[in-house]
């Protein structure tokens, strides 16, 4: 009997991330025909993600335009998977979180009744519009996916509450086994100029639609006021391709001895940055997930979050992105040692390495048992 296909299907570099360390269990284990389609959505931050775990794809969409539209890129999405689903038909399409390729590979698989498995599922801030577009996007999938791979307890819950349809797993989070996979080898380094990393120094990355131009302005003018304060603590903050976001950073932030604007950091490299940074400050969600695990303390730049675990353990502050609200909470870490300890050292809530091989034991017994 021919080995049954599974379709992988990301686009952007927290899919990649998160779904390579289930491709590589699936691999490994050789029970299923694996296809990896990419879209491109991020087509620069792909790479180095698909190097470091040794991921081909059969197929590159190829999809990204500049400025291009969320209209125009779900609908050259679905298109593109049309045609693949058409030439190579797997029993499940599996995708990963709440990005516009997770929604359109979600609806590009129910079309064709080909049963859906959803990564990191159950994730809700109750506000449809923050994150725009995400929360729709997960909303979405959640109402056509028939197995829900669920991260914690809570998104477990968030499924569970509205009787959704398909079956619901509590799992972890994959990008817990991702970062493991990188955080303790040898080799780690910052390969660009890294005149910065022995120095106290602060991790930012903003990137959210929803914060585009007053809040990045508010944040960056935050970070300047920190510094007349604090003439030891430097900022690095590598720049989203984005060109709205960067314009942005770059107006507010001149480069100097305390700011350190630079090009996005492969993942291997952010890994190692984190590591090294007193403290992070973020509108990123897998960061949220990942910085607790290596010990480091998380201010959320944003006003509402899907993963309020780290909220409720104590591992991350959400901030928002008003000025006096990020100097206060970025003051009281540097000078609260107490209060810096206590984050983190907090129980990190979003997994323990073996997601991946929950998710793989899943998929084989639904598959077969089907069969």
């Amino acid at each position: 009997m021919d080995k049954p296909l599974i379709t992988f299907v990301f686009g952007t570099r927290p899919e990649a991330i998160k779904l390579a360390p289930l491709i590589q269990i699936f691999r490994k284990n050789n029970i299923f025909n694996i296809r990896i389609v990419t879209t491109g959505q991020h087509r620069e931050l792909l790479i180095d993600v698909l190097e470091i775990f040794k991921i081909n794809p059969d197929n590159n969409l190829n999809l990204m335009l500049e400025k291009q539209s969320l209209s125009n890129l779900t609908v050259s999405i679905l298109k593109g998977l049309e045609i693949e689903f058409e030439n190579f038909l797997p029993k499940l399409v599996i995708v990963q979180g709440d990005t516009t390729t997770a929604y359109a590979a979600g609806m590009a698989a129910f079309y064709k009744k080909i049963k859906i498995g959803h990564v990191e599922a159950g994730l809700r801030t109750g506000n449809l519009y923050s994150p725009f577009p995400e929360e729709a996007n997960r909303r979405l999938i959640s109402q056509i996916t028939d197995l829900h791979f669920a991260p914690t307890k809570n998104a477990e819950k968030n499924l569970l509450d509205i009787n959704i349809s398909g079956k619901v797993f509590m799992t972890g989070n994959t990008v817990i086994d991702a970062l493991l996979s990188i955080a303790n080898r040898n080799d780690l380094k910052i390969s660009s100029d890294n005149n910065w990393i022995n120095k106290k120094f602060i991790l930012v990355t903003v990137h959210r639609r929803e914060n585009w131009g007053k809040n990045i302005e508010n944040i960056c003018k935050a970070l300047k006021l920190i510094t007349d304060d604090f003439p030891e603590i430097n900022f690095v903050i590598p720049m989203h391709p984005n060109k709205i976001v960067r314009n942005i950073i770059i107006n507010e932030l001149k480069p100097n001895n305390q700011f350190y604007l630079i090009e996005p950091l492969k993942y291997s490299e952010l890994i190692y940055a984190m590591k090294k940074c007193f403290l992070v400050l973020t509108d990123s969600g897998g960061i949220q997930e990942e910085a607790p695990t290596l010990g480091k303390p998380v201010l959320v730049l944003r006003n509402n979050t899907e993963r309020t675990e780290g909220i409720d353990n104590g591992t991350a502050k959400l901030v928002g992105t008003e000025i006096k609200t990020v100097c206060k909470w970025v003051t009281e870490l540097l000078l609260n040692k107490s209060i810096y300890q206590s984050m983190s050292e907090a129980n990190n809530p979003y997994g323990d390495g073996k997601a991946s091989q929950r998710i793989l034991d899943i998929c084989t017994n639904e598959i077969f048992n089907e069969c």
